[in-house]
Protein backbone atom coordinates (compact mmCIF):
# COMPACT_ATOMS: atom_id res chain seq x y z
CA UNK A 1 0.00 0.00 0.00
CA UNK A 2 3.14 2.29 0.27
CA UNK A 3 3.35 2.61 -2.98
CA UNK A 4 -0.31 3.88 -3.51
CA UNK A 5 -0.97 5.82 -0.54
CA UNK A 6 1.57 8.64 0.78
CA UNK A 7 1.14 10.78 4.14
CA UNK A 8 0.13 13.89 1.96
CA UNK A 9 -2.82 11.28 0.30
CA UNK A 10 -4.89 11.58 3.63
CA UNK A 11 -7.78 13.95 4.41
CA UNK A 12 -8.56 13.03 8.01
CA UNK A 13 -11.61 15.49 8.25
CA UNK A 14 -13.04 16.05 5.11
CA UNK A 15 -15.98 18.46 5.13
CA UNK A 16 -18.24 17.96 1.97
CA UNK A 17 -21.93 18.06 1.71
CA UNK A 18 -22.89 15.70 -1.38
CA UNK A 19 -21.04 13.38 -3.50
CA UNK A 20 -20.19 15.53 -6.30
CA UNK A 21 -18.23 18.03 -3.45
CA UNK A 22 -16.26 15.04 -2.11
CA UNK A 23 -15.36 14.60 -5.74
CA UNK A 24 -14.37 18.33 -6.16
CA UNK A 25 -12.34 18.45 -3.55
CA UNK A 26 -10.52 14.79 -4.01
CA UNK A 27 -10.02 15.88 -7.31
CA UNK A 28 -8.60 19.57 -6.23
CA UNK A 29 -6.01 17.25 -4.00
CA UNK A 30 -5.32 14.52 -6.28
CA UNK A 31 -4.10 17.56 -8.51
CA UNK A 32 -1.95 18.60 -6.30
CA UNK A 33 -0.52 14.68 -5.91
CA UNK A 34 -0.04 13.96 -9.41
CA UNK A 35 0.66 17.15 -11.08
CA UNK A 36 -2.22 16.58 -13.31
CA UNK A 37 -5.29 19.49 -13.78
CA UNK A 38 -7.81 19.62 -11.70
CA UNK A 39 -11.03 19.82 -13.57
CA UNK A 40 -9.56 16.48 -16.04
CA UNK A 41 -9.30 14.56 -12.85
CA UNK A 42 -12.72 15.12 -11.92
CA UNK A 43 -14.00 14.99 -14.92
CA UNK A 44 -12.43 11.36 -14.93
CA UNK A 45 -14.03 10.51 -11.88
CA UNK A 46 -17.76 11.85 -12.95
CA UNK A 47 -17.30 10.29 -16.55
CA UNK A 48 -16.70 6.80 -14.30
CA UNK A 49 -20.02 7.60 -11.40
CA UNK A 50 -22.13 7.53 -14.70
CA UNK A 51 -21.29 3.91 -15.57
CA UNK A 52 -22.35 3.42 -11.97
CA UNK A 53 -21.48 4.09 -8.35
CA UNK A 54 -18.49 3.53 -7.05
CA UNK A 55 -19.98 3.25 -3.53
CA UNK A 56 -19.36 -0.49 -2.67
CA UNK A 57 -21.30 -0.48 0.30
CA UNK A 58 -20.23 0.02 4.28
CA UNK A 59 -19.90 3.46 4.11
CA UNK A 60 -17.00 2.71 1.14
CA UNK A 61 -16.40 4.65 -1.77
CA UNK A 62 -13.65 3.63 -4.60
CA UNK A 63 -13.77 6.03 -6.94
CA UNK A 64 -11.20 5.73 -9.65
CA UNK A 65 -10.37 6.31 -13.28
CA UNK A 66 -7.57 6.47 -15.81
CA UNK A 67 -5.12 9.77 -16.82
CA UNK A 68 -3.07 9.53 -19.95
CA UNK A 69 -0.31 11.59 -18.33
CA UNK A 70 0.15 9.78 -15.12
CA UNK A 71 3.82 7.19 -14.42
CA UNK A 72 2.50 5.10 -11.84
CA UNK A 73 -1.29 4.60 -9.60
CA UNK A 74 -1.82 6.94 -7.56
CA UNK A 75 -4.25 6.88 -3.89
CA UNK A 76 -5.66 9.46 -1.59
CA UNK A 77 -7.72 8.36 1.16
CA UNK A 78 -10.23 10.66 2.62
CA UNK A 79 -12.44 10.48 5.88
CA UNK A 80 -15.26 12.45 5.64
CA UNK A 81 -16.56 14.46 8.91
CA UNK A 82 -19.67 13.56 8.16
CA UNK A 83 -21.29 10.75 5.87
CA UNK A 84 -22.79 11.75 2.34
CA UNK A 85 -25.25 9.82 -0.18
CA UNK A 86 -22.97 8.40 -3.14
CA UNK A 87 -25.71 6.41 -4.92
CA UNK A 88 -23.76 3.13 -2.95
CA UNK A 89 -25.09 -0.34 -4.05
CA UNK A 90 -27.03 -0.84 -0.42
CA UNK A 91 -27.91 2.97 -0.06
CA UNK A 92 -25.91 3.66 2.53
CA UNK A 93 -24.26 7.15 3.15
CA UNK A 94 -20.64 7.33 2.82
CA UNK A 95 -17.46 8.43 5.11
CA UNK A 96 -14.74 6.83 3.75
CA UNK A 97 -13.11 6.75 0.12
CA UNK A 98 -10.31 5.72 -1.67
CA UNK A 99 -9.92 7.60 -4.49
CA UNK A 100 -7.57 6.12 -7.15
CA UNK A 101 -6.01 6.85 -10.90
CA UNK A 102 -4.07 4.99 -12.98
CA UNK A 103 -1.94 5.53 -16.00
CA UNK A 104 -4.30 4.76 -19.31
CA UNK A 105 -1.74 2.00 -19.90
CA UNK A 106 -2.40 0.97 -16.51
CA UNK A 107 -3.89 -2.37 -17.12
CA UNK A 108 -3.58 -5.06 -14.76
CA UNK A 109 -2.20 -2.83 -12.13
CA UNK A 110 -5.30 -0.73 -12.07
CA UNK A 111 -7.13 -3.66 -10.76
CA UNK A 112 -4.49 -4.73 -8.72
CA UNK A 113 -4.58 -1.90 -6.88
CA UNK A 114 -8.69 -1.57 -6.82
CA UNK A 115 -8.67 -5.50 -5.94
CA UNK A 116 -6.05 -4.61 -2.51
CA UNK A 117 -7.97 -1.43 -1.41
CA UNK A 118 -11.41 -3.52 -1.89
CA UNK A 119 -9.66 -5.82 0.13
CA UNK A 120 -8.38 -3.88 3.02
CA UNK A 121 -11.70 -2.48 3.26
CA UNK A 122 -13.49 -4.99 3.20
CA UNK A 123 -12.51 -5.57 6.62
CA UNK A 124 -14.55 -4.24 9.35
CA UNK A 125 -12.06 -3.96 11.68
CA UNK A 126 -9.90 -1.70 9.68
CA UNK A 127 -13.08 0.34 8.74
CA UNK A 128 -13.72 0.93 12.20
CA UNK A 129 -10.03 1.50 12.96
CA UNK A 130 -10.32 4.18 10.37
CA UNK A 131 -14.03 5.78 11.45
CA UNK A 132 -12.30 6.28 14.93
CA UNK A 133 -9.33 8.53 14.39
CA UNK A 134 -9.16 12.25 12.69
CA UNK A 135 -5.22 12.25 12.92
CA UNK A 136 -3.82 11.42 10.09
CA UNK A 137 -0.58 9.65 10.89
CA UNK A 138 -2.95 7.22 12.44
CA UNK A 139 -5.03 7.04 9.56
CA UNK A 140 -1.93 6.24 7.42
CA UNK A 141 -0.54 4.32 9.84
CA UNK A 142 -4.04 1.73 9.83
CA UNK A 143 -3.87 1.86 5.93
CA UNK A 144 -0.15 1.00 5.41
CA UNK A 145 0.18 -1.61 8.26
CA UNK A 146 -3.05 -3.31 8.20
CA UNK A 147 -2.19 -4.57 4.80
CA UNK A 148 1.22 -5.56 5.78
CA UNK A 149 -0.21 -7.85 8.49
CA UNK A 150 -2.60 -9.46 6.05
CA UNK A 151 -0.45 -10.30 3.85
CA UNK A 152 1.70 -12.14 6.38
Amino acid sequence: MHELISPRGILPALKVGSKKQALQELAHRAADLTGQHERAIFDVLLERERLGSTGVGNGLAIPHGKMPALDRVHGLFARLERPVGFDAIDEQPVDLIFLLLAPEQAGADHLKALARVSRLLRDAGVCEKLRGTANADALYAILTETEASHAA
